[in-house]
């Protein structure tokens, strides 16, 4: 079940880059070539992406929305799950479950007011557009997340240190968040995922090429009329890909801790 559960998974990774690296002639000609290997293989398509598109462009404009939404959403997550999950005030629990609520609206709902929102800040067509909407559903994801990583920090060392004459914030910088680290660094890589990936506010938000995210740039700017520039835009979808690979390949050991709950009493 491993094997076929890898074959699913690693099977589009491998057809974008045999399509990525094959010969125009060999993109639709299957009597003739196999569609499952590449001979011959040509690095034209790469060319072409990185030095006659503004793909680079493309790529710095993800990385700078991504990395800023991420940063804005776990400063605001950190805020709410700890105030919901230790300040232990009058209706932290359904706060706790609206937020988690807030995640599960889809955004093909909300990118319409969304969109008037934006409009009227006149901050359309930029990437502070994206970046100002994207945590709008990173924040609750993120605070559910949180949430349930800090409920798993005993107490008691809170309780030590507010008998030692700690403050909250003192509470929250010395010994909250430094035990807490596998916990952000899970939230961080979600919502640096999803905002990477994110397609519909950038879509809906951004019209000048220049300005474009890559999942976006790579869907609309390498069909000319009925004419798809295949090997492109595998090219595309693979360099896109990398950035996040390394993140979670850095990160994998601290990633699955969170998972797991790595704090103990």
């Amino acid at each position: 079940p491993l094997l076929v559960f890898l074959f699913v998974l690693l099977f589009p990774f491998y057809w974008m880059t045999i399509t990525a690296v094959k010969p125009n002639n060999q993109l639709t000609d299957y009597q003739n070539h196999s569609p499952f290997w590449v001979v011959g293989p040509t690095l034209q398509h790469v060319k072409y992406l990185l030095f006659e598109t503004s793909y680079p462009g493309w790529l710095w404009n993800t990385l700078v929305v991504a990395v800023a939404s991420t940063f804005l959403s776990l400063f605001a997550s950190v805020f709410a799950a700890y105030a919901i999950e230790r300040l232990r005030f009058r209706g932290a629990r359904v706060t706790g479950l609206l937020i988690f609520l807030a995640y599960l609206v889809p955004p093909s709902i909300l990118f319409i007011p969304l969109a008037f929102i934006v409009f009227q800040a006149g901050i359309f067509d930029s990437r502070l557009a994206l970046i100002l909407t994207y945590p709008t559903f990173l924040i609750p994801f993120c605070t559910w997340l949180l949430m349930g990583y800090f409920r798993s920090i005993p107490f008691e060392l809170e309780e030590s240190a507010l008998v030692d004459g700690a403050t909250r914030w003192q509470i929250l910088t010395k010994i909250v968040l430094p035990l807490a680290v596998p916990g952000l660094i899970s939230a961080g890589i979600f919502a640096f995922t999803l905002s990477w990936n994110e397609f519909i506010y950038a879509l809906t938000f951004l019209s000048t090429t220049a300005h474009k995210t890559v999942p976006v740039a790579i869907v609309n700017e390498f069909v000319d009329g009925d004419i798809y520039r295949w090997g492109s835009l595998m090219a595309g979808a693979i360099a896109g890909s990398l950035p996040l690979v390394v993140l979670y390949a850095f990160f994998v050991e601290h990633y699955v801790s969170a998972m797991t709950g790595a704090v103990k009493e």
